[in-house]
């Protein structure tokens, strides 16, 4: 019974978050404010990622922007090239500038669109896995794990300022199409944010059902206790592994939509503050639950865009500070600050968190002495 009933939660959920992302939000905001709520939405899909990795599989992911910028340069590439086509040039606008006739031929690649979209998805998750193996092999965890993805993106914000090929410090820009659709017809704006949203729900969704899976208990049974799980024969590197597989995955696919919607992608996408802008929207939500990275990646980013506009050099600060307040105080996030609050007025101590269920590698096992 209480299966069907949160069975039918979740559907209503899934209904009711729908009919926000494509009935109510269409109709009340402009065009500009709509392409500005498709922007927020990239940010919360690369949190989904963040919230199955950090929150479920304990891994402090501070490299997703690498991931984030694969995903955006690949989909600026293939734009880029695209324009070029329509006006009859043999390379992209800043290429001209730069004196270049030729295209580069890691760049000819990215002319069809197929290539295009397969590399996003597959070309951020193999390094993913390479990088995952390598890493979680050696049994590297913690803080140094933190720090070497951290490195990672720095290394990469560097290595693409320096390719004057894609752009520079200037990045990939000016996009005119989408696939053939033009970017500046509000209706393909509108589009742009349909596919955003679908995509958003879609990797909720996909997210759930990792939780609810055996792969989500044996996650969470990894990131609280790590040698149990290896001694009772499972390898927490594989586990891992998936996990941070499939959150630099989404943040591919949220770097390549992000690139046609906001009209640019470049180095300062990359780096070490987007990544980190990533984790405080995850932490101020609750990393341990399903939509409080959703609602924190949205929340921080839709702050972001009112206060620094009225206070610039104000709003880092209050940003540093509400991040220090809900990891000190509210290590659940604002999502569980309800049932924080419940219990305080109930009067009743915060309950030890239950053993989790770690699956068992041999469902039958041999009783050899049973007999005797």
């Amino acid at each position: 019974m209480t299966r069907v009933l949160g069975r039918w939660q979740t559907w209503a959920g899934f209904g009711i978050a729908a009919v926000a992302l494509f009935g109510v939000a269409p109709a009340l905001l402009s065009d500009f404010r709509l392409s500005l709520l498709a922007k927020f939405l990239c940010f919360a899909i690369v949190a989904v990622g963040i919230g199955l990795a950090w929150g479920r599989g304990g891994m402090l992911v501070l490299g997703q922007g690498v991931f984030f910028g694969l995903g955006g340069y690949i989909m600026g590439m293939h734009l880029k090239i695209s324009d070029a086509a329509l006006t009859k040039q043999a390379v992209p606008d800043f290429m001209q500038i730069a004196g270049v006739r030729e295209l580069p031929a890691y760049w000819q690649p990215f002319a069809s669109p197929i290539v295009t979209l397969l590399a996003v998805v597959f070309v951020p998750t193999a390094i993913a896995a390479l990088l995952g193996l390598g890493v979680f092999k050696r049994r590297v965890k913690g803080a140094y794990f933190a720090i070497l993805s951290q490195a990672l993106a720095a290394a990469l914000a560097i290595l693409l300022i320096g390719q004057t090929s894609i752009g520079g410090s200037n990045g990939l820009n000016n996009f005119r199409t989408f696939f053939g659709f033009a970017l500046k017809d509000p209706v393909n704006k509108q589009m742009l944010y349909f596919i955003a949203a679908a995509v958003l729900l879609i990797v909720v969704a996909i997210v759930r059902q990792l939780m609810q899976s055996r792969y989500g208990e044996l996650l969470v049974a990894v990131r609280d206790g790590e040698e149990r799980v290896r001694f009772l024969g499972y390898d927490p590197a594989n586990v891992k592994v998936v996990a941070y597989t499939v959150a630099a995955l989404f943040a591919s696919i949220a770097g390549a939509l992000f690139a046609p919607i906001v009209g640019f992608i470049a180095p300062s996408q990359v780096g070490i503050l987007p990544s980190i802008a990533f984790l405080i929207g995850v932490a101020i939500g609750g990393r341990t639950t399903l939509l409080g990275p959703v609602l924190g990646a949205i929340g921080v980013a839709w702050a972001q865009t009112v206060f620094s506009e009225r206070f610039p050099s104000e709003w880092t600060y209050a940003q540093g500070l509400l991040f220090i307040v809900v990891v000190g105080f509210f290590p659940a996030g604002f999502a569980g600050l309800g049932v924080f609050l419940r219990r305080r007025r109930k009067g009743k101590p915060e309950p030890d968190p239950e053993p989790v269920a770690i699956p068992d590698p041999d469902p039958e096992p041999e009783k050899a002495g049973a007999s005797r």
